[in-house]
């Protein structure tokens, strides 16, 4: 499975083809699933453009993505703690949501990460349990009663320097897949983000690519919307599953 990350917290000043309002966030969907994502990940923005767990910003991106995409293409968002700190709040706001997204990302290094999580359970929302690597969120989230219960646990390598990013990534898989029931998505960042995705393609393991993660092709040049890298990450894909082990 190959997810689209579509924009993260990134600016168009970064990257104009960064997705930002619900209208953005579904034609880059809808290009990204042209080119072969099987599912959806994305940071609903307020009218500041910054990212928001609010009910109205949640639905409005989610209903027009769904809208843009196959009906058997599922939708994610961020619970990220930089879209509001405090997480009992945080939990508040998902119980308020009126648009429920398919599921939901949680990270596991950051404080009330289970309260979160337990929230979006009682909605019936999907946890992509979210464990970075270099913290100590695979312990959190190990300890968790409701583990078992997630969608699937996403390896986030946070190693950028592309000559290390593939060992970093061995040892976060190895740390996770003991004794792990859920499925494991594997993805890197910026420099990392290429040999994180040859290290998932390898192993046969799910991953993830778009705008939120990296902005350019493996070739180094700038990539012109999150359909180009889909298209890149999925001849990346095809290129591992040909190989003879």
């Amino acid at each position: 499975m190959v997810q689209a990350c579509l924009n993260g917290v990134r600016r168009q000043s970064e990257s104009r083809w960064v997705p930002v309002t619900p209208r953005e966030l579904a034609a880059e969907a809808a290009r990204a699933v042209g080119a072969g994502a099987d599912d959806v990940h994305l940071h609903p923005r307020g009218a500041d453009g910054l990212d928001s767990l609010a009910p109205r910003a949640v639905g409005e991106a989610v209903s027009a993505v769904r809208a843009a995409v196959p009906k058997e293409v599922r939708v994610g968002v961020t619970t990220g703690s930089w879209a509001e700190p405090d997480p009992a709040k945080r939990a508040e706001l998902i119980r308020s949501w009126t648009v429920l997204p398919d599921h939901a990302s949680v990270n596991w290094h950051e404080e009330g990460a289970e309260e979160v999580a337990d929230a979006l359970l009682e909605r019936g929302i999907g946890v992509e349990a979210g464990v970075w690597s270099g913290t100590g969120g695979a312990r959190r989230f190990r300890a968790w009663p409701s583990a078992s219960r997630v969608l699937r646990v996403l390896a986030e390598v946070t190693d950028t320097d592309p000559v290390t990013a593939a060992g970093t990534a061995g040892a976060l898989v190895r740390e996770l897949e003991e004794g792990l029931a859920a499925p494991l998505l594997l993805h890197g960042e910026d420099g990392g983000a290429w040999p994180v995705l040859r290290v998932a393609a390898r192993l046969g393991l799910d991953t993830r690519i778009g705008l939120e993660d990296v902005l350019t092709l493996p070739d180094g040049s700038a990539a012109e919307g999150n359909a180009q890298l889909v298209r890149a990450a999925r001849k990346v894909v095809g290129e591992h599953r040909a190989r003879p082990f």
